[in-house]
């Protein structure tokens, strides 16, 4: 079996999100997403999000292509759990391209192109106007 692993805050839950899950499996026969909690997000992220972290699970475990969610406590944390989990590919957005090469002596990294015309950041942009 060939596991996947992608990371992510998944706040503002949109279809870009919902591509990238559905590629990401499509490498893989399970997909793990690690979500990153509310106290890593202000802490590490300076980011607030609008759902809690319980509530941002809850949706991205309704995802039929998501296997297991996980949380997201640390940057350090991606290496424990490509061993932990026996991860054979880490999945993120092109936007970090080369960020995560580091992964590459322990499992295969893809950088897969985001959904270009959606993002959170672009929906809380609209919902100010």
């Amino acid at each position: 079996m060939k596991k996947v692993i992608t990371y992510g805050t998944f706040d503002l839950l949109h279809y870009g999100h919902v591509n990238l899950l559905q590629r990401a499996k499509e490498l893989g026969d399970y997909l793990i997403v690690a979500i990153s909690t509310d106290e890593f997000n202000w802490n590490m992220k300076q980011k607030k999000c609008y759902f809690s972290y319980e509530e941002r699970k809850r949706l991205v475990e309704a995802i039929r292509y998501v296997d297991l969610v996980i949380p997201e406590e640390s940057w350090e944390q991606k290496v424990s759990d490509v061993k932990e989990f026996k991860v054979d590919t880490f999945v993120i957005g092109d936007d970090w391209e080369g960020k995560f090469d580091f992964l590459k002596d322990y499992c295969e990294v893809v950088y897969l192109p985001r959904t270009p015309e959606i993002s959170t950041t672009q929906i809380k942009k609209d919902l100010k106007k």
